[in-house]
């Protein structure tokens, strides 16, 4: 089982990282899934995901998730082939959590190179966290 703290890591890089693991047949857990960060300007970012709320109708879909630990795990099904038996069993093995979990704690997390949000050329980032609280998740 390879453990992730997301705290400061980009989330597409932590999410390939992720994938990878998942398809070679590891289980992956990623705690503190709402530090983590998205880069680009937090305006852009944000209204993309409102964008995303707006569309459709809301009994028929397409359903966004507004918690940040569905949000992280959706952005690791994006580099998984989801759809066939190879990447849904790889996609079930991906776990995500808001916070570290009482079975997580003191135990080792991995060290993913270059993902850090201090890999970026410049300070434009949100957080999972914030994106979830404009877009209402109920969070403490």
């Amino acid at each position: 089982m390879i453990i992730i703290d997301a705290t400061d890591l980009i989330a597409g890089r932590l999410a390939t990282f992720a994938a990878k693991k998942a398809i070679l047949g590891n289980q992956v857990r990623i705690i503190n899934s709402e530090k983590a960060v998205i880069s680009g300007k937090k305006e852009n970012t944000l209204q993309d995901y409102l964008d995303r709320m707006a569309r459709g109708i809301p009994r028929k879909g397409p359903f966004v998730h507004r918690s940040p630990e569905r949000i992280l795990r959706r952005v690791v099904r994006g580099m998984i082939d989801y759809k066939k038996p190879r990447g849904k069993d790889a996609y079930q093995r991906v776990l995500c959590y808001v916070g570290v979990p009482r079975e997580f704690e003191g135990k080792k997390t991995a060290i993913i190179e270059g993902a850090s949000k201090s890999k970026l050329p410049n300070l434009k980032y949100i957080t999972i966290y914030d994106i979830s609280k404009r877009l209402g998740a109920k969070l403490e």
